[in-house]
């Protein structure tokens, strides 16, 4: 079995450059330094992001719009990055703003497809904090249509992920898709 430095070692000799170079020399160690940035949300339990507050009232749409979202697609390991606008309607409970960036990072710092993360949000939210709806919608664009295969250069890929009143409630989703253009 390799050593982590040596796997990368490894992998440079396959795409054909020597590892022994002096410009690749210390990239083993920056790979696995990059990694543990990029795919910290293995580390991170959604729960703990889960510390609510009373929401005095509050019984409309809370939305976080234009979230950076940065992932590495499990197909490809290549990255695909844009935004994502997170949504919840409160049932009684409210929870930090940042929280919302918070739980998205989680799910998106792993090996991920696009669908997945929206989903993983939403789940989350409704579990977590039981409120009347949950949304997230994600648009990105994917390094592995960039740089290889099909080569489309302006795709963005829009997914959305709705629960609660929001795939119930016609007029719910329709307010969430005005107030997030």
């Amino acid at each position: 079995m390799y050593q982590k430095e040596e796997a990368i070692e490894y992998q440079i000799g396959l795409i054909g450059d020597d590892p022994k170079r002096e410009g690749l020399r210390e990239t083993p160690f920056r790979v696995l330094k990059a990694w543990k940035e990029i795919y910290a949300g293995y580390s991170m339990e959604p729960a703990s992001v889960f510390r609510t507050f009373e929401s005095d009232g509050c019984d409309q749409i809370v939305l976080l719009k234009n979230i950076e979202l940065y992932s590495m697609c499990e197909h490809h390991m290549l990255p695909f990055f844009g935004v994502a606008h997170v949504a919840y309607i409160p049932n009684g409970r409210v929870i930090g703003i940042s929280k919302l960036a918070r739980l998205l990072d989680i799910f998106a710092r792993r090996l991920q497809i696009q669908e997945r993360i929206g989903e993983l949000v939403t789940e989350s939210l409704m579990v977590g904090l039981e409120p009347l709806g949950a949304a997230c919608i994600i648009e990105a664009t994917h390094m592995c249509m960039r740089m290889r295969g099909v080569g489309k250069q302006n795709s963005v890929m829009t997914t959305s992920s709705l629960k609660g009143v929001f795939l119930s409630q016609p007029a719910a989703r329709q307010e969430l898709q005005m107030l997030i253009k």
